[in-house]
């Protein structure tokens, strides 16, 4: 059975570094079949895990359009069957952890069929690994228009500012309205120095939100992000990746 993790929460909270260092954790812990998804077009999830960026859903999207207006789709290969083999191609293979990265959002063009053939084949292509890790944009209205599949745990990331915490209380309000299904909904709180002060502790209060973890501001991990180090070269020392390793095994505690 395969377990779906997602990451959301407001621009710059940090969400890319814990999706990389979450799937490092999860494979010190004996997960060897991992799939992870860059769902943020700027897509930079690639760097964090030290693995190359192919094509993305985007370009296969863009390419199948292209080719069907111009009458150049491989003839005798059904479309589903040809974006089925382009999608498992765009995979950038890893150890124990593999790569997808969807790319640029929907264009002018018309992309109805496509995207529904592209969500059902990425889904498909899920059910074939133990973890499916997806890093999102800022929002949540997205994520049920890149898959179907349920998510079992949805992290909301903030940083510690009213304006990111009220915006993860909104993100949880929204998940209740996807046309999917978000099992367990946790915040966590990254970059944090010292107590939180009082008006921020009421309002993570306020949203309902169980606070998971806060994650300390780390200046090594500050450092390997503005040098594009790949998280997997993370000293042990690190105290973020120490209270992700915490999460992690919260998590897998069914926490």
């Amino acid at each position: 059975m395969t377990t779906t993790i997602a990451l959301a929460g407001k621009g710059g909270t940090g969400k890319t570094s814990i999706a990389a260092l979450l799937i490092r954790c999860l494979v010190e812990r004996g997960a060897r079949n991992i799939l992870a998804i860059d769902a943020d077009p700027a897509s930079n999830l690639h760097l964090a895990l030290g693995l190359p960026l192919g094509q993305t859903i985007g370009d296969i999207r863009e390419e199948t359009l292209q080719e069907a207006q111009g009458g150049s789709l491989p003839t005798g290969v059904a479309r589903r069957d040809w974006l089925d083999y382009a999608v498992r191609m765009a995979v950038e293979e890893g150890d124990k952890v593999d790569l997808l990265a969807m790319g640029r959002p929907e264009g002018p063009g018309c992309y109805c069929a496509v995207n529904h053939m592209l969500r059902q084949i990425v889904d498909a292509l899920s059910r074939s690994y133990d973890y499916v890790v997806i890093d999102n944009e800022a929002g949540m209205e997205h994520l049920s228009r890149r898959t179907t599949r349920d998510v079992d745990v949805l992290l909301l990331v903030s940083d510690p500012t009213m304006r990111g915490v009220l915006a993860a209380g909104q993100m949880a309000r929204l998940a209740g309205k996807l046309h999917i299904r978000v099992g367990r909904i946790y915040l966590l709180l990254n970059r944090a120095s010292g107590p939180l002060p009082e008006p921020l502790q009421q309002a993570i209060a306020e949203t309902g939100l169980e606070l998971l973890e806060t994650i300390p501001l780390d200046p090594v991990l500050a450092e390997f992000d503005s040098t594009g180090r790949p998280i997997a070269e993370l000293p042990d020392t690190s105290v973020a990746y120490q209270t992700v390793r915490t999460v992690t095994d919260r998590l897998l505690n069914g926490r």
